[in-house]
């Protein structure tokens, strides 16, 4: 590091990536609290659309599960459902259900996002740290870290809600993966995730922010559905994904991981040239 006039320190370059976890290491499409959460809710007779399931992503799961059912639509149709408007209990009742089914599916949605091992290989020559954080909580991610770990992908930490009391936006897992790494300040650190809650967080925490805008919650499709799409129509929905992204705030905006080294490349140029975040 070098002093700046200011006498700040300022980083010379990255010294580590946060990453998240469903839709953007792994589950291409972030398909898998999907499935869970329109169960949950049908389960007390409620009907959720995947788009209304997907909306608060990003969240710590029990504020996730909070979120949909605050939505006037969803609310309406609780009311009309029980009588009553939906309370704290049910919340957690929900949550607890989510948990089971989260950690009985979880592993099937394991599999690496294209281009994470490579980038993850080429993070590691250029002496990165991997730190990670999720929404899931410790015991989903005992399921889910041993598949990604049986296809080369361990980070050095594995941050979760409960380890800081609270879920993205706040900053505090990010935070809590730079101490484990021992790295600061946090602009040498590079936060990258697929929703904007994500990019919020990364922002707060006053690191560099990227989203991803294909592999993730927002585009919500797996390569072989994709693949199918018009080419004008891929170029608008991640348009529309990128300048939310922006709008909260992120740096920049890629696709996936397999574009991510050169977003490092320019984000070590720019902070060898004193910019910061």
């Amino acid at each position: 590091m070098r002093a700046a006039e200011s006498g700040a320190y300022r980083p010379a370059q990255l010294a580590a990536l946060v990453l998240d976890w469903a839709g953007t290491t792994v589950d291409y499409g972030s398909r898998a609290p999907v499935a869970v959460f329109v169960e949950v809710f049908r389960r007390r007779g409620v009907e959720i659309s995947i788009a209304q399931a997907r909306a608060p992503m990003g969240l710590e799961k029990r504020d996730h599960i909070r979120a949909i059912a605050a939505e006037p639509e969803i609310a309406a149709r609780w009311q009309a459902v029980h009588n009553r408007p939906w309370n704290e209990d049910d919340i957690a009742a929900m949550y607890a259900d989510s948990l089971l089914l989260q950690i009985s599916v979880v592993g099937d949605y394991g599999e690496l996002t294209p281009g994470t091992p490579a980038l993850l290989a080429a993070c590691r020559e250029r002496g990165l740290k991997i730190g990670s954080t999720t929404g899931y909580s410790r015991a989903i991610m005992e399921r889910l870290a041993p598949v990604a770990a049986a296809q080369g992908y361990l980070p050095d930490t594995i941050i979760c809600p409960e380890d800081v009391g609270a879920g993205r936006p706040a900053p505090f897992m990010i935070w809590r993966a730079l101490m484990k790494l021992q790295v600061f300040p946090a602009a040498a650190a590079l936060v990258v995730g697929d929703t904007v809650p994500d990019m919020l967080a990364g922002r707060y925490a006053g690191a560099w922010t990227v989203g991803l805008s294909m592999s993730g919650n927002e585009f919500g499709l797996h390569p072989d559905e994709i693949a199918v799409l018009k080419p004008e129509e891929i170029a608008q929905r991640t348009g529309r994904i990128a300048a939310r992204m922006q709008a909260a705030g992120a740096h920049y905006v890629v696709n996936d991981l397999s574009e991510l080294l050169p977003i490092i490349e320019l984000i070590d140029q720019r902070l060898a040239a004193g910019d910061m975040p």
